[in-house]
């Protein structure tokens, strides 16, 4: 190796590893203090010496069925999302009019809105038609939230598929349905896990919306059961320290496993 080129790489080397310890430290703190079931959030010592597992079971029994509700409105959120953003994608790649680049104008106008004002002017739109304390509500509310980006970052690598496959499939025979189900999903695979993984990811953190369209403990999701749970317990930090350590773990999960489809898709679209 070359002494001067190390010499070079080395305070870079450094200062990246400064910044990923500030980064990951919150995420350290979290799982020390879930173990420290004697100890506050500011009081915990650096390192669990005698580590205590009672603040996850706490976190398991009281928040289990937030846990479960929010990855059912998660994976909810997705289907719904990638249904309808994949096929409204394919139409604005393959078919571009002037309607089309006002729709996708409209989109991205949709991305500058604030989810607290999307969020109130849902809520009697809701209440008039039932949805409201309803997990079909706030997969509906998240959805409507999710599919515009979707549609953006699909499109973006539709748009990069060459119509000459699309018609080589057509000349054989296959319809426009068979043809997008065939080839253009397949290819368009790590675009799609994209727009899944980061719409789950919003979905599963999602608090604006469980805070005004939910109001009962039946339907909660685990991001609003940590906020009632801090004002209700807010001396027992190991149980919401653990809860929020359980509540990382889909989505912790989730980024490793499509780490690779991410890398792909997010690049996917900017060259032809």
């Amino acid at each position: 190796m070359n002494p001067t080129s190390t010499a070079r790489t080395l305070p870079m080397t450094m200062l990246g590893v400064l910044f990923l310890a500030v980064m990951i430290f919150p995420v350290y703190w979290m799982v020390n203090t879930s173990l420290q079931a004697a100890s506050g959030a500011a009081a915990a010592d650096f390192f669990p010496v005698r580590p205590d597992l009672s603040g996850y079971v706490t976190a398991v029994t009281e928040q289990g069925r937030n846990f479960v509700t929010s990855l059912v409105i998660a994976l909810g959120t997705v289907v719904l999302t990638l249904a309808v953003a994949t096929p409204a994608a394919y139409g604005l790649a393959r078919f571009r009019t002037k309607t089309g680049n006002v729709f996708l104008l409209v989109l991205l106008i949709t991305q500058m809105i604030p989810a607290m004002v999307i969020a109130n002017a849902l809520y009697p739109l809701f209440n008039a038609l039932f949805l409201i304390n309803n997990v079909f509500g706030l997969i509906l509310a998240n959805s409507a939230a999710g599919i515009p980006f979707a549609v953006l970052l699909i499109r973006a690598f539709m748009g990069s598929i060459p119509p000459a496959l699309v018609e080589a499939a057509m000349v054989d025979g296959a319809g426009n349905l068979r043809a997008f189900l065939a080839i253009v999903v397949p290819i368009s695979k790590n675009a799609i896990v994209t727009a899944a993984l980061f719409t789950f990811l919003s979905a599963w953190s999602d608090f604006l919306f469980a805070l005004t369209l939910t109001s009962t403990p039946e339907v909660r999701p685990i991001t609003l059961g940590i906020y009632d749970y801090i004002s209700a317990n807010s001396q027992d930090w190991a149980a919401v320290m653990a809860t929020a350590v359980l509540a990382s773990i889909p989505a912790g999960l989730l980024l490793i496993f499509a780490q690779r489809y991410i890398a792909a898709g997010a690049v996917s679209g900017a060259v032809k």
